[in-house]
């Protein structure tokens, strides 16, 4: 009887460390793992921050139309980066925190090339709080999403219908827990 008990301790044991599947819900969790991988960084970084509106003598023919083609409203909290920003991970509809402002703010507008480290905050239509705000330095903060795709060589690879073809139902990749039992009670005396 212990014979037995230590035969199925190390079938199971060898079954369990070869990584065959027993249970069919292990086959529905591999596929997560070829989603990519989303790794939240956050950032901080020293700006010179002024303010503009949506005043024709302050934009070009379109006021209320940003850069990456964005609608401006009076009222949302949007901001206009440098081109040097971008390169950092502040695109459009990234979200920001401004020191020294409540709320956060979300990138929809890009500024001319000759500026760099520097934030355009949107103040709708009023001139005068654009011009109270003046030029501050503020420290904003941001998360960049990095994408990493998964390494093809952790992946397993998808067997061909040929491939199926050569292992067989009792092949140990194919067992199940019945098909486990059965097999041990073939092995042991009747």
């Amino acid at each position: 009887m212990y014979k037995l008990y230590l035969l199925l301790l190390l079938l199971l044991s060898l079954l369990f460390l070869s990584g065959c599947s027993i249970f069919p819900e292990q086959v529905t969790l591999k596929k997560d793992h070829r989603k990519p991988i989303v790794n939240n960084k956050t950032y901080a970084l020293r700006v010179a921050a002024t303010a503009y509106t949506s005043r024709a003598n302050e934009t070009d023919k379109t006021p209320y139309l940003a850069a990456w083609n964005n609608r401006l409203r009076p009222g949302v909290k949007s901001i206009a980066v440098s081109r040097d920003l971008l390169k950092m991970g502040l695109t459009n509809g990234t979200k920001v925190r401004i020191s020294g402002l409540s709320g956060k703010y979300v990138v929809l507008d890009k500024m001319h090339k000759r500026w760099k480290k520097k934030i355009d905050i949107y103040m709708g239509r009023n001139r005068r709080k654009a011009i109270r705000w003046g030029k501050r330095y503020v420290t904003i903060f941001w998360k960049k999403k990095t994408i990493t795709e998964p390494n093809p060589k952790t992946l397993k690879r998808k067997t061909k219908p040929k491939d199926r073809q050569k292992l067989s139902p009792t092949h140990p990749t194919h067992w199940s827990l019945p098909h486990l039992f059965h097999f041990v009670a073939d092995l042991l005396p009747a």
